[in-house]
């Protein structure tokens, strides 16, 4: 267990981002990507979202939302909104590191926290956002036994793919699909924590992960920018 979380925390400060993109001039929003060791294997909770929810009701999703003016950082934005959504203590979660951030649909800035927790962590799902809860092994980001792509177009207009795979939860009995910002980050992480190969494309160099994922960010964020200069 101890060498498993090691070798996880060693990969993960090495691709830590600190507050580099903090000052970008987009609305800001956060996410945990809790991480648990289960049966020798690491594993990332997920939530689905509330029905009732009017912003993609029904996805899965990772615990986060947007900053508030009480937040310090990204970090204290990520704690606060998984302890709203599923009952998480801050102080039960051992903060690893922030990846390189995502930009959603609403164009906020999205920065992922990854952190870990314990396995014996019973979720408390605050039904007005959250509907279900459910834990899933890291591995089958790289490893899937089902998944596809879907082609989307960026909110500046390019036309690009995503990873949508699709998780049969025996504990659930239930079928879920994670695709989008989600499976973006998922993929990610296990990317860096594994350091092998997806049997899926990525856009990634697999050999300069840091460099190109910084690089494919600020080709991501320049076209936004670029966008948003053409609508004025």
């Amino acid at each position: 267990r101890r060498s498993i979380k090691e070798k996880a925390r060693l990969r993960l400060r090495e691709f830590d981002v600190g507050d580099k993109f903090s000052r970008l001039p987009l609305p800001k929003a956060s996410v945990l990507l809790p991480l648990m060791v289960r049966e020798g294997k690491l594993h990332l909770l997920l939530t689905v979202r509330s029905m009732q929810l009017r912003r993609s009701p029904g996805e899965v999703c990772f615990p986060g939302g947007k900053s508030e003016a009480i937040d310090k950082d990204e970090i204290d934005t990520a704690l606060r909104e998984a302890k709203e959504e599923v009952g998480l203590q801050p102080e039960k979660v051992e903060v690893i590191c922030r990846l390189v951030p995502g930009i959603d649909k609403m164009n906020h800035l999205v920065t992922p926290v990854v952190g870990f927790i314990e396995d014996t962590f019973q979720a408390i799902p605050n039904p007005d956002e959250v509907s279900n809860v459910f834990v899933m092994p890291l591995e089958y980001f790289v490893k899937p036994l089902n998944y596809k792509t879907l082609p989307y177009k960026t909110s500046s207009g390019y036309l690009s793919w995503m990873h949508c795979f699709i998780y049969d939860d025996h504990e659930h009995k239930m079928s879920f699909r994670i695709w989008g910002l989600t499976a973006h980050f998922a993929v990610f992480l296990a990317l860096v924590i594994f350091g092998k190969r997806p049997t899926f494309e990525v856009d990634y160099d697999l050999d300069n992960l840091i460099s190109s994922s910084e690089k494919n960010f600020m080709n991501l964020y320049a076209s936004l920018y670029e966008r948003k200069k053409s609508n004025l």
